[in-house]
């Protein structure tokens, strides 16, 4: 469908009937320790991309994309200062059509005054609307900010990747507990992330 971004993980596609909608906000949690950015990076294939990057240096993340072992796009990527809500704000008020704008990670956004950091998510909203764009806040579970609940509570869905050791092997499940589009997945997406983003053939899944 025109009006979706496709995720690229062709089962999870199919269940949000092509993709996430423009205008979504979508809040994508996992461990610190795990692969998630590898589905940030393969969603840059898909069309114009902003990454705000508030802990990695640019450098980092164009060196993590230029490896990655799937296609990727070829996103601007920012470098946000320490106290970077104030910057990330610009940036959404300049946001182009079309735009997919990833925030890696959102945990040093959410560590600001709750007001403030509320008035940043109606207005990231906002453009997003206007502008036909979809927003990733990558948030990092574990030691969470104040302003986590806030994020997923104005998110439109929540992607929750989890590893787990499972026989021996690492397990990956994706789930998504908050769709607000209807259609939400009711069951989790087993991944194999060594080759990229893909699903995980080795087991029956939906």
């Amino acid at each position: 469908m025109a009006d979706r971004l496709p995720t690229g993980i062709d089962a999870l596609d199919r269940k949000l009937e092509g993709g996430l909608p423009t205008g979504a906000l979508v809040a994508y949690t996992a461990e610190p320790a795990s692969q998630s950015e590898r589905l940030l990076y393969e969603l840059t294939a898909a069309r114009e991309t902003q990454y705000l990057s508030t802990e990695r240096s640019v450098r980092a993340v164009r060196s993590a994309l230029e490896a990655a072992p799937a296609a990727v796009g070829e996103p601007a990527v920012e470098r946000l200062p320490a106290d970077g809500l104030e910057d990330a704000t610009r940036t959404v008020a300049d946001l182009s059509e079309q735009t997919l704008l990833i925030v890696d990670t959102a945990d040093r956004l959410e560590r600001s005054d709750p007001d403030d950091y509320v008035a940043f998510l109606n207005e990231l909203k906002g453009a997003l609307l206007e502008t036909d764009s979809v927003a990733v806040l990558h948030c990092l579970r574990g030691a969470e900010p104040r302003n986590r609940a806030r994020t997923l509570h104005a998110a439109d869905a929540v992607f929750e990747l989890h590893t787990d050791r499972v026989g021996g092997r690492l397990e990956t499940v994706l789930t998504v507990p908050t769709f607000r589009y209807g259609g939400q997945p009711t069951e989790s997406i087993t991944l194999e992330l060594t080759e990229g983003v893909a699903i995980d053939t080795s087991r029956d899944i939906a």
